[in-house]
């Protein structure tokens, strides 16, 4: 049997990476094609700044869009700080023994638990044991905890990124471990820790089994006012009116599917043009 050549063989190699490629993206265009086409005709003024009425068959998805963000800058406030903060500590300050492997084991850990016992554990830390309630805070609390371990992961890979000659050179010229970490590292390694930041909002946007248990309500015809309020949110609002409401009409629940994914596709846009700026002021 021939032997192929070294074009032929690179030919193939190419074509099954493509086949591969295709396999993989096709299906999602086809879900958010399928989800546009569907949920289309439901998008209107009124269905993005009304209340629900008629037991969620008509009106809009205010409640709903109010309270995803207000979750999403709850988790923001919880976990960034925290995240970077550790991913600072891990990257540049911590030494390279038993301990901090065993950290970031249990990081990686961490990022693989089901969100439901995330769930469960802010149930019985923050609504029971300190007795916040369900209310947007626990909530915040629960799906900070949840984002930690991709935000600290991919913030420490970003930071580890930084040639060590920034460093050096930052170092010699009088500079402190704090100022050339500031000042230097930070700023270069910020387009990988809005990534990592922007991952981890976007799968605190769109969960559902933590805020079941920690803050959303079934239905509020009305907006937060405190950190202590319920409020509803649109990945279990979604679930409600395509499991619980009998009778929905269709194009509600695909276009509150299509809502749900502009507001993610949204964040993951602005995070894109805000990595690509920073990313243009590299030095290497």
């Amino acid at each position: 049997m021939p032997k192929l050549s070294r074009q032929n063989s690179q030919r193939i190699a190419f074509a099954l990476i493509t086949l591969a490629a295709v396999v993989v993206v096709a299906p999602i265009f086809f879900i958010v094609g399928y989800i546009i086409y569907e949920g289309a005709s439901a998008i209107s003024w009124e269905f993005l700044t009304a209340y629900p009425y008629n037991g969620m068959k008509a009106g809009g998805l205010l409640p709903a869009i109010v309270g995803t963000l207000w979750l999403t800058l709850g988790t923001a406030v919880v976990a960034v700080p925290i995240g970077i903060g550790a991913a600072i500590y891990l990257s540049e300050y911590a030494k390279d023994n038993a301990l901090t492997r065993a950290i970031r084991v249990a990081i990686i850990n961490l990022a693989g638990i089901p969100s439901v016992v995330f769930g469960l554990f802010g149930l019985g830390l923050f609504v029971i044991f300190l007795n916040f309630g369900t209310s947007i805070l626990a909530g915040s609390l629960t799906l900070g905890i949840m984002t930690l371990p991709v935000i600290i992961s991919t913030a420490e890979e970003a930071l580890r990124a930084v040639p060590q000659s920034f460093r050096l050179v930052s170092v010699s010229l009088g500079g402190t471990r704090w100022q050339t970490i500031r000042r230097v590292v930070l700023p270069q390694a910020l387009p990988g820790i809005i990534t990592g930041v922007i991952l981890g909002l976007e799968r605190a946007a769109g969960e559902t089994a933590p805020i079941l248990f920690t803050v959303a309500a079934f239905f509020l015809p009305r907006l937060p006012t405190s950190m202590f309020d319920q409020t509803m949110a649109l990945p279990y609002h979604l679930f409600v009116i395509s499991t619980q409401v009998p009778g929905m009409p269709v194009h509600i629940q695909y276009g509150t599917a299509l809502v749900l994914l502009i507001f993610v596709l949204s964040m993951n846009l602005m995070a894109t043009l805000i990595r690509n700026h920073y990313r243009k002021q590299r030095f290497w």
